[in-house]
C-alpha cells in the first residue's frame, strides 16, 4: 500500500512563491467538479495522479483502463475548458486556478488537447445517451482539456462536514494508531438501510475495522442530500455499530455514475486512504438500467489483484427473509422472493413523504426518522 502514493499540496516557501507569482499567470475559474478533483489529487486520494491527465494518459485510461505507464486507473480525471479559455493559456507556462476570487492552486500546464467526448462516453460510461447523468455532465463540458501537474496552495472554500474530513494521511495514521491492518471500506451515496448494514457487518467479521466512507461531492439532483445522509449514518453508528471498530469519514469527490469502471475507481481511492478491502455490492455506482446487476463485480476479473493493491469483497442482492427470520442474500437464502422484504426507492420515498416508517426489516427506525424529518419537517418525525 502506498508505493505510488503522491500528494501535491505545497507549504512554506514554495507556497509563498506560487502565491506571489500567481498574479502574473493566466487565470482560469474552475467548476465544482474540477475543484473537488484538484483537492483529491493534492491530498493523495487520486494517487498516483499528480495532476490532470496528459493526452497519452487520457487515451490510455479511456481505452485500456490504465495510465500510459500501465498502472491501473479507470476514470479520466481531466480539466475541461472552453475554446476561449484554451486560447488564453500556453503549454509550458503556469496557470492560476481559482474558485471565484479564491486562489486554489497552480496548474503546471504541459499540454492542451481536444477529445472525442462521444468515444469517451461509449468506453467509460458504456453509453452515449445524454439521459445518463455522467454522460450529460461530460457533454456539457468545454471541448478542450488542460494536462499537467498541479500544486494546491489553498484548500477549497467552505468545506462541508469538517468534523468528518480526513485526508488519506489522517485515515492511515488513525488505522495505524488503532492497530488495524485489515480495513474494509464501504462506498455510499445513499442512506444506509438494513441490507447495507448486513453487508458491512459481514465484512467487519473478517476485518479489524470498517471505514464508512460516504461520497459528499457533486451528485444527481434527485439523490438524497449529503447532510441528510450524514445524519442517517450518525444515527446508524450511534445505535448499531461498535465505535471502536468503525470510522465515519467523508469522500469529497464527485459521483460519475460510471458503474463498473467507477467501482474499480472507488476501490483504488480507498487503497490510498489505507484500506485493504473494498465492498462491491449490486449495481455499484450504477444509474438507470445502463449496467448489468453484477457488471461491477465482473470488471475486477480484468485486473491482476496485485496491480489493484486492494481486495474487492463481492456481495449479492441482500434482503430480510421472513422464512429465514433474518437478513440473507441470494447466495444464502433458499426461499421464494415472496418471503423477502424489499421495497423500491419510489415506494420508500412515498412512505417517507406520508410520514410512515418503512418496515423495521427494511430500515432502522432511527434512520427512517431522519429521512422523514427531511421529507416532511421535524414535527412529523416526532409522531
Amino acid at each position: 500500500m502506498g508505493e505510488h502514493w503522491l500528494t501535491r499540496e505545497v507549504t512554506g516557501h514554495e507556497r509563498d512563491r506560487l502565491i506571489d507569482a500567481s498574479s502574473e499567470m493566466s487565470r482560469i475559474e474552475v467548476s465544482a467538479r474540477a475543484i473537488s478533483d484538484l483537492e483529491m489529487i493534492a491530498i493523495g486520494a487520486f494517487s498516483p495522479l499528480d495532476g490532470f491527465l496528459s493526452y497519452s494518459n487520457y487515451q490510455s485510461v479511456v481505452r485500456n483502463m490504465c495510465l500510459a505507464s500501465g498502472v491501473a486507473w479507470t476514470i479520466p480525471i481531466t480539466l475541461a475548458v472552453s475554446d476561449e479559455e484554451a486560447k488564453r493559456v500556453r503549454a509550458g507556462t503556469d496557470v492560476a486556478l481559482y474558485e471565484g476570487d479564491h486562489l486554489l492552486g497552480v496548474l503546471h500546464l504541459a499540454e492542451k488537447f481536444t477529445c472525442d467526448k462521444k468515444r469517451e462516453a461509449e468506453l467509460v460510461y458504456r453509453t452515449t445517451d445524454e439521459a445518463h447523468a455522467g454522460v450529460r455532465v461530460l457533454y456539457a463540458q468545454g471541448d478542450w482539456r488542460l494536462g499537467g501537474r498541479i500544486s494546491l496552495v489553498n484548500r477549497p472554500r467552505n468545506p462541508t462536514f469538517t468534523q468528518y474530513r480526513k485526508d488519506p494521511a489522517q485515515t492511515r495514521a488513525l488505522f495505524q494508531e488503532r492497530g488495524w491492518s485489515r480495513i474494509v471500506a464501504f462506498q455510499t451515496r445513499n442512506p444506509v438501510h438494513r441490507a447495507h448494514e448486513y453487508i458491512q457487518k459481514c465484512a467487519l467479521e473478517i476485518a479489524d475495522g470498517l471505514l464508512l466512507h460516504p461520497l459528499v461531492g457533486e451528485t444527481k439532483s434527485d439523490d438524497v442530500p449529503a447532510d441528510v445522509r450524514m445524519r442517517s449514518y450518525e444515527a446508524m453508528l450511534n445505535h448499531y455499530y461498535p465505535s471502536t471498530r468503525t470510522v465515519l469519514s467523508v469522500l469529497p469527490t464527485a459521483m460519475r455514475y460510471a458503474g463498473p469502471r467507477e467501482a474499480v475507481f472507488h476501490a483504488l481511492i480507498r487503497k490510498n486512504y489505507g484500506c485493504s478491502h473494498f465492498i462491491v455490492g449490486r449495481d455499484h455506482a450504477g444509474v438507470g438500467n445502463y449496467y448489468g446487476t453484477y457488471d461491477a463485480h465482473h470488471i475486477f476479473d480484468e485486473f491482476d489483484p496485485q496491480e489493484l493493491g486492494i481486495t474487492p469483497l463481492f456481495f449479492d442482492h441482500t434482503f430480510f427473509c421472513r422464512a429465514c427470520a433474518g437478513m440473507a442474500s441470494t447466495k444464502t437464502c433458499p426461499h421464494e422472493s415472496s418471503e423477502h422484504v424489499t421495497l423500491s426507492g419510489t415506494r420508500v420515498r412515498e412512505m417517507l413523504g406520508a410520514g410512515e416508517l418503512p418496515p423495521v426489516e427494511f430500515s432502522r427506525p432511527e434512520v427512517a426518522r431522519v429521512l422523514i424529518e427531511a421529507y416532511r419537517g421535524p414535527e412529523v418525525a416526532m409522531t
